[in-house]
């Protein structure tokens, strides 16, 4: 009889300690799956910042924006589709549109489009870059600076126009032009 009991009492403790066990492996399998979706958005991450580059020194990108700075240290938070700077080639287009609809290029500011001059993409010792150029369109031109740091595909971009020396800074997404979603609205 009292083995029957010490057979029980096991049977029992193992029978507790298998409906327990699903509960720890639930837990684990939560933190590995967090771990490994952490992992793929690394990699990801990754992919995004190495096509960032690329795009950087074939010239062929667009930084879609998502804040602006303006001179006097003034914020907007804007759409990416429509505030943005491109460069095709020896062709860029400049467009900050910080108003929703109107103005003069017809979704909410202004759209230089232009040819680049003087483009030189430099990379320190660290690994981040900087893309200056000039932009020279019909009645408009600007000197632009653009910073990409080491292992990022977000990147700011300063633009300074020659006409009444204004300066817009613009935060955001670095991306090649094939994967990129802008509108352009009318040039000057």
């Amino acid at each position: 009889m009292y083995k029957r009991l010490i057979i029980f009492v096991l049977l029992l403790s193992s029978v507790v300690a298998a409906s327990a066990r699903p509960q720890y492996n639930d837990r684990d399998e939560k933190a590995q799956r967090r771990e490994t979706e952490k992992r793929i958005e690394a990699i990801k991450d990754s992919i995004r910042a190495a096509e960032a580059f690329r795009a950087l020194e074939q010239s062929d990108f667009v930084l879609e924006a998502d804040r602006l700075s303006f001179k006097h240290g003034e914020t907007a938070y804007v759409t990416s589709s429509t505030n943005f700077i491109s460069l095709t080639g020896d062709k860029a287009v400049i467009q900050i549109a910080p108003f929703p609809g109107g103005g003069p290029n017809g979704v909410g500011g202004i759209t230089l489009e232009g040819r680049a001059t003087n483009v030189k993409l430099k990379t320190d010792k660290k690994g981040n870059s900087t893309l200056t150029m000039n932009v020279s369109g019909a009645a408009l031109s600007a000197s632009v600076s653009l910073s990409l740091p080491k292992n990022s595909y977000t990147a700011s971009v300063t633009v300074n126009s020659n006409f009444r020396s204004r300066r817009v800074t613009l935060y955001g997404t670095l991306l090649p032009t094939a994967k990129s979603d802008i509108f352009k609205g009318r040039s000057f």
